[in-house]
């Protein structure tokens, strides 16, 4: 089996924003307590700061599976020869999907496999790029492509780029 190609990144928690609003006395007849709107306050931007994360952790995952496809010369757009399948979760909690790479041409070839992850609102949360190495004329070899880092929700794989060589 090949392996990915991705740098390793945190798992990401997405905090969503939390509106609180109220007063709240002390038993002694006090003031309103801004003790809500303060860790309102904080978790929001806690949140704000982890999104900000998550977006750089997909840029720099990006970035690598860039590199990683620029890296090949000669290459053939080969898209339409390969297909995703089997999408899963690993015991370490990262999103895999098997790649399967079909060889058109009349020799061996490799591919190079740029796979993205999307949420369900189809952002970016992830891409790695795998090699399927040595695949006979007109056969099929298998690869298996997985995430760079724990994703969570519902996630979509696609193919992105592919490159037969």
């Amino acid at each position: 089996m090949n392996g990915h190609f991705g740098r390793g990144v945190a798992g990401v928690v997405l905090v969503a924003g939390l509106a609180a609003t109220g007063t709240g006395c002390s038993e002694g007849g006090g003031s309103p307590s801004g003790t809500v709107s303060k860790a309102a306050s904080a978790a929001a931007s806690a949140g704000a700061g982890l999104a900000s994360q998550a977006a750089e952790a997909a840029a720099s995952a990006s970035a690598a599976a860039e590199r990683k496809i620029d890296e090949v010369t000669d290459g053939v757009d080969a898209r339409d020869e390969v297909k995703l399948s089997g999408q899963a979760t690993d015991g370490d909690g990262r999103t895999t999907v098997e790649v399967t790479a079909r060889n058109t041409a009349d020799s061996t070839k490799s591919f190079v496999v740029q796979v993205t992850f999307k949420d369900s609102a189809g952002n970016l949360v992830d891409t790695v790029a795998v090699t399927v190495s040595d695949v006979p004329a007109a056969g099929t070899e298998k690869a298996v492509a997985r995430s760079t880092h724990q994703l969570s929700g519902t996630i979509r794989t696609e193919v992105d780029r592919a490159l037969r060589y």
